[in-house]
């Protein structure tokens, strides 16, 4: 009965820290006495998480205001230098990695392109923890040695690592993050093992993997245009195409990926054939890589040894030139109906989910975007349900095409958060069962994936 109860009290403590430290975040600086009425916390219980918060240096004043008839009010605001966040967005064409301030401030960056190798899976992860490396380095994170204790985050403390990545992300027997991406390659890959292997960072580092059109989307809705919304998609559009849905607040799918996999709804029966296998996918119509296949399909052409990004540029130049000259009719006629086909996969995301806000990010969404938006609302609209419809707004995305790295990055910060500004205690893994091999190369030679 003792433990219960300490165990009940130990919760509300920390669930005052996360809502003191939540609504500081998310509110912008504010006084003792205003956090009160803001958190429905008393007075006694603001001051005592107050002082603990400003004890392990997750706290600082931020200035003061004049208060009715008495002395000025402190103000109080989270301190940025308290903590760094790693972000890394494992995308189609390149592998980005970011170190972030608490306030996600970016203080290094570092990106590997995916060439031939593609998304082998040893290549992505050398990209991976060699640019850990490399923004640790210049963001002055510890590597190598453990963290201080979890009881609150140590100056300039690594909070954790979050990864975006281009799959469906689930758990393993013992705990550990599998990501299974079709489209790429990947069955049942241990990803987060691998990176424990490989990174050298302080062995209780923790690690979180999520698909990266959720990662998009939790950014955009803390930072970007879905702030104030309470439901909303956002749509991620680069190779392929994902989206992560929001209801009443919550990222709708849980750990298992969820409406993440949009780009896998069938839009043409008996359609072009995807990448992941089946026919008909919206991604086959509507990823940039799609996209540029029908386009040279219907006689377009792209520059010599053009990337993906350099061929949606040409489509868009030849379709609106800048210089006055005549649009192409076949590039014009290639954007037009991947407009309708982006209209019909926003329609289902409305007639499913109902958002108030639907996004457009990723580096060809926001690319295509301009061109598009306006086609796209009329299909969307036109294949919709009327109400629903007439609740929902589509418009771009704010945060530009990092936005899946700051996503990364938002991970390990909620889960911060979430436990009152303490970092998660992640044991270390085991010793490989083969010496000299690590566990995650046995398990990937047994299921013949590289």
């Amino acid at each position: 009965m003792a433990e219960r109860s300490s165990r009940t009290v130990r919760d509300l403590r920390v669930g005052n820290r996360a809502s003191v430290l939540q609504r500081l975040y998310f509110g912008g600086p504010m006084s003792r006495q205003a956090l009160g009425p803001a958190t429905g916390l008393s007075s006694g219980s603001v001051s005592n998480v107050v002082a603990e918060l400003t004890a392990d240096g997750i706290l600082e004043e931020a200035g003061s205001v004049e208060s009715d008839g008495g002395r000025p009010r402190t103000l109080l605001r989270v301190a940025p230098s308290s903590g760094r966040l790693i972000g890394v967005d494992v995308g189609e064409t390149r592998v980005r990695v970011e170190a972030f301030d608490l306030a996600l401030t970016e203080l290094a960056r570092t990106e590997r392109p995916l060439t031939d190798s593609g998304h082998d899976v040893e290549t992505i992860v050398r990209h991976i923890a060699e640019g850990v490396a490399e923004v640790a380095a210049e963001a002055g994170i510890e590597r190598g040695t453990p963290h201080a204790a979890t009881t609150g985050a140590p100056q300039g403390a690594l909070i954790g690592v979050g990864v975006g990545v281009p799959g469906i992300v689930d758990r393993d027997d013992t705990g550990g993050t599998v990501v299974h991406g079709q489209t790429i390659g990947w069955d049942a890959v241990p990803l987060e093992h691998m990176l424990r292997e490989s990174i050298r960072l302080p062995a209780d580092t923790a690690y979180f993997v999520d698909n990266g059109a959720r990662a998009l989307g939790q950014a955009e809705m803390w930072f970007g245009g879905g702030r104030g919304a309470r439901d909303a998609a956002i749509v991620l559009i680069g190779s392929g195409v994902g989206a992560c849905v929001v209801t009443g607040g919550v990222i709708h799918g849980g750990a298992r990926g969820g409406p993440a996999e949009w780009g896998h709804l069938t839009v043409s029966v008996r359609g072009r054939r995807c990448r992941c296998g089946a026919r008909g996918c919206l991604e086959a119509y509507a990823g940039a890589e799609a996209l540029l296949a029908r386009w040279q399909e219907a006689g377009g052409a792209l520059p010599p040894g053009a990337d993906e990004e350099t061929g949606v540029s040409a489509l868009l130049a030849a379709a609106h030139p800048r210089d006055g000259g005549t649009p192409d009719a076949v590039a014009l006629t290639v954007l037009d109906e991947t407009a309708e086909y982006l209209g019909a996969g926003i329609s289902d995301l409305v007639n499913l989910f109902g958002p108030e806000r639907v996004l457009v990010g990723g580096w060809a969404g926001l690319q295509l975007g301009p061109h598009l938006l306006p086609a796209v609302r009329r299909y969307a609209e036109s294949y919709a349900l009327r109400h629903p419809a007439a609740r929902a707004t589509v418009d771009l995305g704010q945060l530009g095409p990092d936005a899946v790295t700051v996503g990364a990055a938002t991970l390990p910060l909620a889960d911060f958060f979430a436990r009152g500004g303490r970092r998660r205690a992640t044991p270390s893994r085991t010793e490989s069962a083969t010496p000299g091999v690590p566990d995650w190369q046995v398990v990937l030679e047994g299921r013949g994936v590289r």
